[in-house]
């Protein structure tokens, strides 16, 4: 990994950099996204299927595009049972964890009579989405699906490619743990565009959230709007801000973690210890040797892996804030300060044992994260993400006679006589 020292301008670049990686910046395929999206609109389930047929060479159509309730049987005896017990004990972590994120409706009555409040509703129907077609990630599957149930939505659909007509049978599994409605054999941009439409065969949502390929994701971006969205996800990415006390094993193998996912993926290490910089690097080469896709992380690192050595701990939180990473790990003596600093990051893991792992797969909270930076203003998918919140207004006659002039006079100076009116009739 490149050690450099870190200054206003090494941290700009490296920003500058990372950005380059957000969907926004592949403007080639837009016009591929947007062609796949209004022909499916156009054609629905000929559409879907013509482009499936071609983008994942086998004969999709309306009886078995979506999957079966005995292709879901099937798959579990395909499954080894260690791992479903594995996939059950993480579905309960998280549903735990999102069911402490519920909200009631509140009302409260002014003197005068009049009640305000606000409602909370969940959502009618959503469609996740899950890779499916170089890697599977059962643990994004309950991610996605999970809040969403514990929100109350009434009917959840999950799209994912399929090899041959078949879904990866621990996809199958982890959906049907957490509660999925409907599974349908479709991927990339026309799965998107399905949900976001509608097609003879699968039905539409209001709103579409889970990670894909750059295809997926900017379709995402075209049909928010029509649906709602979680985010465009980007390259994955971790920061580990650590100093001389921290394990340079540990953080080596943490950043690895990251590196490894693909070629994009972003790996930084902020310290004030050059010493320690210096072993986290020679533990990195160590344990890359060791790893299956250390040809991926090999590019990862020459991209995106740095090792920026400050002057203080409280400069790296001021760097990293600027960064907003996705995954945030804190290995310091006074991680609790660190953490109260740090305002931008899509999760926080403290101390030693809190591997960015723990939370991919088994802690509870959400990881599906804010990425590019975008951590300054999204925060993880949760609950509230599948609920509605609706204003309440009720005034009684005395309250609308306390306050009538003012609105009147308020109205009147936007130029909105009408709504004067609304409410001056009432009081003449």
């Amino acid at each position: 990994m490149r050690i450099v020292n870190l200054t206003e301008e090494t941290k700009n670049n490296i920003l500058q950099g990372l950005l380059k990686r957000s969907p926004s910046q592949y403007k080639e395929y837009e016009r591929t996204v947007t062609e796949i999206i209004e022909n499916v609109k156009a054609e629905k389930d000929k559409a879907v299927f013509e482009l499936t047929n071609k983008f994942d060479k086998w004969d999709i159509n309306a009886s078995n595009v979506k999957v079966t309730r005995e292709e879901i049987d099937k798959a579990y005896s395909e499954v080894e049972p260690k791992l479903i017990e594995v996939l059950n004990e993480a579905a309960e972590n998280i549903r735990v964890f999102h069911r402490k994120q519920l909200r009631d409706s509140w009302f409260f009555t002014k003197e005068d009579g009049s009640i305000l409040g606000q409602k909370i509703t969940s959502m009618d129907s959503v469609g996740c989405y899950a890779p499916g077609g170089k890697a599977f990630y059962p643990s994004s599957v309950l991610m996605n699906i999970i809040p969403a149930k514990v929100a109350g939505v009434k009917r959840i659909a999950l799209a994912t490619p399929a090899v041959n007509g078949i879904v990866s049978p621990v996809t199958l599994v982890a959906a049907d743990i957490a509660g999925v409605d409907e599974i349908y054999k479709v991927g990339g941009a026309q799965a998107v565009a399905a949900f976001a439409f509608g097609t003879e065969s699968i039905k539409k949502v209001d709103k579409i959230t889970g990670p894909g390929n750059i295809f997926v994701a900017l379709a995402k971006k075209a049909v928010f709007g029509q649906v709602g969205i979680d985010s465009i996800a980007g390259p994955s990415e971790i920061l580990v801000i650590a100093d001389d006390s921290a394990n340079p094993k540990f953080v080596a193998a943490d950043l690895l973690s990251q590196a490894e996912h693909d070629e994009l993926a972003s790996a930084i290490l902020l310290t004030d210890s050059k010493e320690f910089a210096l072993k986290v690097n020679e533990e990195v080469i160590a344990f890359t040797e060791k790893l299956e896709r250390k040809d991926i992380i090999n590019k990862s690192l020459d991209n995106y892996g740095y090792i920026l050595v400050a002057d203080s701990i409280d400069d790296c939180v001021d760097a990293a804030n600027e960064i907003a990473s996705e995954h945030l790990e804190i290995i310091t003596r006074d991680a609790a300060r660190v953490m109260s600093a740090v305002r931008n990051a899509g999760a926080i893991f403290i101390g030693p044992y809190s591997s960015e792992p723990l939370g991919d797969y088994f802690a509870g909270p959400n990881h599906i994260l804010p990425t590019n930076g975008t951590a300054k203003f999204f925060s993880p998918l949760n609950v509230d993400d599948f609920i509605k919140k609706t204003s309440i207004i009720s005034y009684s006659k005395e309250g609308l006679s306390n306050v009538h002039e003012q609105i009147e006079y308020f109205a009147k100076a936007e130029g909105l006589t009408a709504h004067a009116n609304s409410i001056k009739t009432r009081f003449e």
